[in-house]
């Protein structure tokens, strides 16, 4: 006798739904954008593990909250979910800013579609614009550093050595001038030698020999840096270290390094100079999946090595954070403006890339390299 009992049609019907829906929200998991589901009332009912680190905020956190209450009032993706449910169509918006309580402002792409048998659920997926952006900045910094590698060996050639004549002529009128007059003759030789420096910075960029690179231990770098930034210009300063121990060396010369990394705590403790609370964080991280296409090859050069210097200082103005590491630009009053572009020049000649992220008590910049090749 047997005795399988056989499944009613609405049984089949039910397993069959569960199984379609925990395939569903499976695939949604894995799409590698955030993703947030919103029902007819405004409730998230679903966020993918991308849209947790993007929302800084657990699943189960998230689906205690409403959409309107997690963005700002009046946020254009508010409008957007109601157009999709409105009309039910795809939408896309290009270049929104959004930003929530736990979120710094940061600019997206929105994609929202509505949800099939769901009436008035949307699905929004945001994509970031800002890896597109910054290797579009890249680009622009290695032209901007192309020109004035032509300009600084005009310089080297046009300026210096006239300077020299300027101030051997100024000499030798010290020799017999009177007291008032020798005053005017040290003036000229104290400008002649200031501007020969701001020559002699300049001829970084007209120096092409290949990068002597061995294998560097970045932690080693950075640690040299702390020191000297703790013994001189950042005493009163409180430094935090965030490292990955597992990261593996990078490839390139170890003074240049040094240098980069130099110029950019000594830029974080201008920036947090006079407060009580200044504080740099060092941080290294593994962050595979950015590549920069180099050459006429296209080959992708992957730069998973980040090493970061963050502090709680002023920010960086917001008129010069497109062009900060362009030659001669500065918020300083007694800058070159030559520091972040020699930077951005080291950086670039190690095959990596430099960003910065600034807003009132929290700049960042992000430095991304290649690693040792077994």
């Amino acid at each position: 006798m047997n005795t399988k009992t056989k499944a009613k049609p609405d049984d089949e019907r039910a397993i069959a739904a569960a199984l379609a829906a925990t395939f569903a929200e499976g695939m949604l998991a894995a799409v590698p954008h955030p993703l947030v589901g919103v029902n007819a009332k405004g409730m998230i009912v679903f966020a993918n593990p991308p849209a947790e680190q993007f929302l800084d905020m657990s699943a189960s956190m998230l689906k205690r909250q409403s959409l309107p209450g997690l963005l700002p009032f009046g946020s254009p993706v508010l409008s957007l979910v109601e157009q999709v449910r409105d009309h039910g169509v795809t939408v896309s918006e290009y270049g929104i800013e959004i930003a929530t309580p736990r979120l710094s402002p940061r600019a997206v792409d929105v994609h929202l579609s509505p949800i099939a048998d769901q009436a008035g659920s949307v699905l929004v997926m945001f994509q970031e614009r800002t890896i597109a952006q910054k290797m579009d900045r890249q680009l622009t910094q290695r032209h901007s550093t192309r020109s004035v590698t032509s300009m600084a060996a005009i310089l080297a050639h046009e300026i210096k050595n006239p300077l020299s004549g300027i101030r051997g002529a100024a000499q030798l009128i010290e020799q017999n001038a009177s007291e008032s007059d020798r005053t005017l003759t040290r003036l000229i030789c104290e400008e002649t030698d200031r501007i020969r420096k701001l020559v002699d910075r300049m001829e970084v960029f007209t120096d092409r020999r290949p990068l002597d690179a061995k294998p560097v231990n970045i932690h080693e770098v950075l640690d040299h840096v702390k020191h000297l930034a703790k013994s001189s210009f950042a005493r009163g300063v409180t430094f935090t270290e965030s490292y990955d121990p597992s990261l593996p060396f990078v490839m390139g010369e170890k003074d240049r390094l040094i240098q980069v990394l130099l110029n950019l705590v000594k830029n974080a403790a201008d920036a947090v100079a006079g407060q009580s609370d200044g504080e740099i964080v060092l941080q290294t991280a593994f962050r595979p999946g950015v590549h920069l296409t180099v050459g006429a090859t296209r080959d992708k050069l992957a730069l998973p090595l980040e090493v970061s210097v963050r502090d709680n200082g002023t920010g960086v103005p917001a008129d010069i954070q497109a062009s900060m590491f362009e030659p001669f630009v500065t918020s300083k009053a007694r800058g070159a403006g030559l520091g972040l572009a020699i930077v951005a020049k080291i950086i670039s000649d190690h095959g990596g890339t430099i960003e910065c992220e600034s807003e009132p008590r929290r700049t960042v910049f992000r430095v991304r390299l290649p690693m040792q090749r077994k």
